[in-house]
């Protein structure tokens, strides 16, 4: 959180589900790597400029994440202000969301 609020000038909360997480130690191993960072990594563009961190401001509320076993389950939507991303952790960077899809993805509901 105090990464994102460096690069748009606002906090914004996780929520995690942590039982999607709990029984997968590798998961829990990857879950900063391959969500929090991809993620900031995909604001960082955004964010370049004050109209950019404005929009993520209004228009980002909340961050959600859960664990799912497979590739096939992997997705993102991003709807009334909260990104949900659900990916493989255990899988590395198979199960993960590439940063240039989750910027397209707010980029178009922002």
């Amino acid at each position: 959180m105090k990464e994102i609020e460096e690069i748009c000038g606002k906090a914004i909360p996780y929520d995690v589900d942590w039982d999607s997480i709990a029984d997968d130690a590798a998961g829990l191993n990857f879950i900063d790597n391959l969500s929090c960072h991809r993620l900031n990594m995909a604001l960082r563009p955004i964010c370049q400029d004050d109209l950019g961190k404005e929009a993520v401001r209004d228009g980002l509320k909340l961050i959600k994440l859960k664990n799912v076993k497979d590739k096939a389950s992997v997705k993102m939507t991003f709807e009334g202000g909260t990104l949900e991303m659900h990916c493989a952790y255990g899988l590395g960077a198979d199960g993960m969301i590439n940063d240039n899809d989750i910027r397209k993805l707010l980029e178009k509901g922002l």
